[in-house]
C-alpha cells in the first residue's frame, strides 16, 4: 500500500517495536513512571528566572464585518520575529503575526467566517477543536491551504511522501472556515492540522484561542472582565540561536515527515511558557479570579496545583468547567491534571492572602525548571461582587447505557505500520489512511466507546463532547465531570466514554491528541451519516 511505504520511511525505532510486541505489559513498567510520555529537549540559550516576565493577554479580534447575522474575521498566517525569552530573538510561525493567536470571542448560535490567508512556506489546515462545525470547515488534514508557489506535490505532503485522498479539497492561498457555534459556551482553540505536519506548525506557533459565550453563563455572576484569564500552557525548546529547536527529520517541513529516533513517543520542552511567555508573573486584586486553563503542549502532561510561597501550602480552588463547558455544579480541588488539547475552567480565590503574597502555579508532574507554570502576585485590596453559584448549568446530557445503540473498542497502542518492521502509532492495529473508511455512525445514534492505551494517550474527538463513563471499569475521577472532547488515557488504562452523534453528516476525525503520534498514524476517519 503506498500509505505503508511512506510510512516506512519514518524509521520508527526499536523502542516502539518493543512496546508494540508487549503490549500492555510494557506499558505496565512504564506506568512506574506516568509523568512523561516522550523526550525532553534541552535549550542552548540560557533561560530568564521565573517569575520575572509579565503575563500576556492575547488580543482580541475584532470581525472585519458584522452584516447579515454572521461574524467576519481575517487573519494571515505569516512568518515573523518575536522576543519570547528575554534579550532573544525567535521566528515564529503564526496566526496574525502574534503566539498565541488572536482571540476570537463569539456568541452561542451566531456563525463565525474565519478567513485564513496563508502566507507561510508550507500548505496548512485550520481545525477549531472542540468546534461542533460542518465537515468543510473542519480542517480535515488533506484539505490543504496552498501558499503562492507551492510545488510540493497536490497533495502537500512533500515530493516523494504524497498520500492519495481522492476527497480532498485544496485552495490557493485563502480558505473560508464557517463555524455555526450552535454549541454550550466554552473555551475552544484553533491550531494546525496539516496531515504528518501538526506536531512542528503548532510548536512553531500556530495556535490561538476561541471563546463562546452566551447570555446563561454570563448571568451567573462568575469572575468576569480582567479577573477572566485565558491561560495557554505550552512547553518549548530553544536553539542557541534563539529559534525553537525542533527534532524534524526536515526541519522546511516540505518533504520527508517524523522526528528523530529518540523522540517518537512525544516531544518536550524544558521551557514552560504561558501565553507565549516564560514562567510569566501576574498581579491579581485580592479576589476571585476565572482561570481558562488549556494545555497546548505537544506531548507534555500537567497535573496543576496552586501553592503559597510563603509557606509552601497547597491552595484549594474550584472547576467549574471541562473543554465543553460548564459543569454541573463546581467541584474542589488541590490539584489537576491536564493532558495536551484538554482545557479546564477554575476559580482561585486571592482574597485569602495578604496583599504582597506570590501563589505558583506549579507543574506536580515536572522536574527542575519545568516543574514551575507561572505565578500570581496579590498586588491590592479590591471589592468583589462575583460568586461561584452552587448550580452552574443545567443544559448537559444524561445519555445512559440503556440508549446506546453500539458499542464500539479501540486500541492505541504502537505497532507495525508494515510488512518492512516499521513502527509507528495506531488506532486498532492500523496506521491513518485518508482513503480508507473507518468507522461509520449514525446521526442521532448514541454509542459507547471502550478505549484502551499502551502509554498516555490523547483521545481527541471531533464534532462531538462526550462524557467519561468509567476509567478501568469503576467510577471516572473527579476532574472528568461534565462535557468532554478529549479524554486523557494514562500507561495501560481502559476508560469508557458515551456520546450521541449530533451537528453534521460527513467525514471527521478521531486520534491521539499527542502530536508526534498523531503525525505518526495514530488517527481514524470516522464517517456520519
Amino acid at each position: 500500500m503506498p500509505e505503508l511505504t511512506r510510512r516506512r520511511l519514518l524509521a520508527v525505532g526499536g523502542a516502539l517495536g518493543l512496546m508494540a510486541a508487549g503490549g500492555l505489559t510494557a506499558a505496565a513498567g512504564l506506568s512506574r513512571r506516568p509523568a512523561a510520555t516522550g523526550a525532553e529537549l534541552r535549550s542552548a540559550v540560557p533561560l530568564p528566572p521565573p517569575f520575572r516576565v509579565p503575563l500576556p493577554l492575547p488580543a482580541v479580534l475584532e470581525p472585519v464585518a458584522t452584516t447579515g447575522g454572521v461574524d467576519r474575521y481575517e487573519i494571515t498566517q505569516r512568518e515573523v520575529t518575536a522576543e519570547i525569552l528575554p534579550g532573544v530573538r525567535t521566528r515564529l510561525w503564526t496566526y496574525g503575526g502574534t503566539f498565541p493567536g488572536p482571540t476570537i470571542e463569539s456568541r452561542r448560535g451566531r456563525p463565525v467566517t474565519v478567513s485564513h490567508r496563508n502566507e507561510l512556506p508550507v500548505p496548512t489546515v485550520v481545525h477549531l477543536h472542540g468546534g461542533r462545525t460542518p465537515a468543510a470547515s473542519d480542517g480535515y488534514p488533506t484539505d490543504l491551504v496552498l501558499p503562492e508557489g507551492w510545488s510540493g506535490g497536490h497533495g502537500g505532503h512533500g515530493q516523494g511522501h504524497a498520500m492519495h485522498d481522492p476527497r480532498a479539497v485544496t485552495t490557493d492561498l485563502t480558505r473560508d472556515y464557517t463555524f455555526p457555534l450552535d454549541q454550550r459556551p466554552t473555551l475552544l482553540w484553533y491550531h494546525d492540522h496539516r496531515m504528518d505536519f501538526t506536531a512542528p506548525a503548532i510548536w512553531r506557533g500556530l495556535a490561538g484561542l476561541h471563546i463562546v459565550r452566551d447570555d446563561a453563563e454570563e448571568a451567573l455572576g462568575l469572575p468576569a472582565g480582567p479577573r477572566e484569564l485565558p491561560l495557554m500552557i505550552a512547553d518549548r525548546a530553544f536553539a542557541a540561536d534563539g529559534s525553537l529547536d525542533y527534532p524534524s527529520l526536515d526541519p522546511t517541513l516540505r518533504g520527508r515527515p517524523g522526528v528523530r529516533e529518540p523522540y517518537l513517543a512525544g516531544v518536550l520542552g524544558d521551557v514552560v511558557l504561558v501565553n507565549g511567555a516564560p514562567w510569566p508573573v501576574h498581579e491579581v486584586d485580592a479576589a476571585r479570579y476565572r482561570l481558562r486553563l488549556l494545555n497546548a503542549s505537544n506531548a507534555r502532561h500537567y497535573e496543576l496545583a496552586f501553592v503559597d510561597e510563603g509557606d509552601g501550602r497547597t491552595v484549594e480552588f474550584l472547576q467549574i468547567g471541562a473543554d465543553q463547558g460548564l459543569l454541573a455544579a463546581p467541584v474542589k480541588h488541590s490539584a489537576l491534571p491536564v493532558a495536551p488539547a484538554e482545557r479546564y475552567d477554575v476559580v482561585v480565590d486571592f482574597s485569602r492572602f495578604p496583599v504582597g503574597t506570590l501563589v505558583k502555579l506549579v507543574n506536580r508532574l515536572g522536574s527542575g525548571r519545568t516543574r514551575e507554570v507561572m505565578a500570581f502576585r496579590v498586588a491590592r485590596k479590591a471589592a468583589d461582587d462575583s460568586r461561584v453559584p452552587a448550580v452552574l448549568s443545567t443544559d448537559l446530557p444524561t445519555w445512559r447505557r440503556s440508549e446506546a445503540v453500539r458499542t464500539r473498542d479501540f486500541s492505541f497502542r504502537a505497532g507495525r505500520m508494515g510488512e518492512d518492521g516499521g513502527h509507528g502509532w495506531l488506532i486498532g492495529g492500523l496506521p491513518f489512511d485518508p482513503a480508507r473508511s473507518d468507522v461509520t455512525v449514525r446521526l442521532g445514534d448514541v454509542e459507547i466507546w471502550r478505549l484502551v492505551a499502551d502509554v498516555h494517550h490523547p483521545v481527541h474527538l471531533h464534532l462531538t463532547g462526550f462524557r467519561i463513563l468509567s476509567r478501568g471499569g469503576e467510577a471516572p475521577f473527579a476532574h472528568d465531570g461534565g462535557l468532554k472532547d478529549t479524554v486523557s488515557l494514562r500507561p495501560g488504562e481502559s476508560a469508557e466514554i458515551i456520546t450521541r452523534w449530533e451537528g453534521y453528516r460527513g467525514r471527521y476525525l478521531f486520534h491521539c491528541h499527542n502530536a508526534e503520534h498523531e503525525d505518526m498514524g495514530m488517527m481514524a476517519n470516522l464517517q456520519v451519516t
